[in-house]
């Protein structure tokens, strides 16, 4: 592509929506993706985040709007720039693990030659080699999700789209799915991800964007969302827990709300208040403390105050398939 595009975002939308119906899945939505930024697109099952993705890819046609990817309106060219790892699983069942890669990596223009050796480096550092001349089929579906992650990436392309990456994978693996995911992001390739994990979000993100109801409600750098949110928070971890802790921290001076995890615990303050009276009160009843820390809201947090209410109740079963 022309390389006057280089500073354009990665991608770009503007107005565009989508309804199935009288449920407008996505209302007009502007969303821009810088080049090189790892972005999350959060929210809860239903939200609209599929829906997003899928206008990006031209997979389904946008009601209104339009849709800029690496600078160009979209097209096919575009497109081929781009890397998909679809929410579910689009594999050919029967087909080998290493014929269906090298299908892949045809289907973008990679030359057997060259697609031969990059497929056996991903199948080592994914620990499927073992795999790969089986049939799809008889690999579980943790594994079926790491041959798409690879079929999404072979091409080595700008942009890597991922709606719910980690599903189906263990705690090991989805690690070792971050890690590339990081390296993937070193190389100057712009990420994309849809998940309703927040914790995932935390750990890998400089960007997120989330959606309620098909509305934007929180867009920008992490540390914007979090500022934006608020700042009247505390974070404290307990050198211990016991029966009498949860009524001691709901009686602190100014807290208004808190948010337990294990032995960390999230205290929100009253507008005004004092983390040192906060301090002093914990001290003072003899709490043991590992970790005091005046901090920005974790990104669960804003995530449920922005959200609200759950709302794929409210769907029917045909159109929570496409959202």
């Amino acid at each position: 592509m022309d390389g006057s595009n280089e500073n354009s975002p990665a991608i770009e939308l503007r107005g565009v929506g989508k309804r199935y119906g009288d449920f407008e899945a996505v209302k007009p939505l502007d969303l821009v993706i810088p080049r090189g930024a790892t972005y999350g697109l959060l929210g809860p099952n239903g939200a609209g985040k599929t829906t997003t993705i899928r206008m990006i890819l031209r997979i389904i046609a946008a009601d209104a709007g339009s849709v800029h990817i690496l600078g160009e309106p979209q097209s096919q060219r575009g497109l081929d720039r781009v890397g998909y790892l679809p929410e579910e699983r689009g594999v050919y069942r029967r087909m080998r693990v290493r014929r269906l890669l090298a299908f892949f990596a045809e289907l973008k223009g990679v030359p057997a030659r060259v697609s031969r050796a990059r497929i056996d480096g991903w199948l080592e550092r994914l620990e499927l080699s073992a795999w790969a001349e089986a049939k799809v089929q008889e690999l579980s579906k943790g594994m079926q999700q790491k041959i798409q992650f690879i079929g999404a990436i072979l091409h080595e392309p700008d942009v890597v789209i991922l709606d719910e990456p980690f599903a189906g994978l263990d705690p090991i693996n989805q690690r070792l799915l971050r890690e590339i995911i990081s390296e993937q992001r070193q190389a100057g390739r712009t990420i994309l991800f849809s998940t309703h994990i927040i914790e995932h979000a935390e750990r890998i993100c400089d960007h997120v964007c989330i959606i309620a109801h098909g509305v934007k409600v929180a867009d920008g750098t992490m540390a914007q969302v979090k500022h934006e949110h608020g700042s009247d928070y505390i974070g404290i971890t307990l050198a211990e827990w016991s029966a009498q802790t949860a009524p001691l921290l709901r009686r602190l001076p100014g807290v208004r709300e808190i948010r337990e995890q294990g032995n960390d615990c999230e205290l929100r303050l009253q507008s005004g208040a004092d983390p040192q009276r906060v301090l002093e009160a914990l001290v003072g009843a003899g709490v043991r403390l590992q970790r005091f820390a005046v901090t920005e809201p974790s990104l669960e947090q804003v995530f449920i105050e922005r959200v609200g209410a759950p709302q794929e109740e409210h769907l029917t079963e045909e159109v929570a398939a496409h959202v």
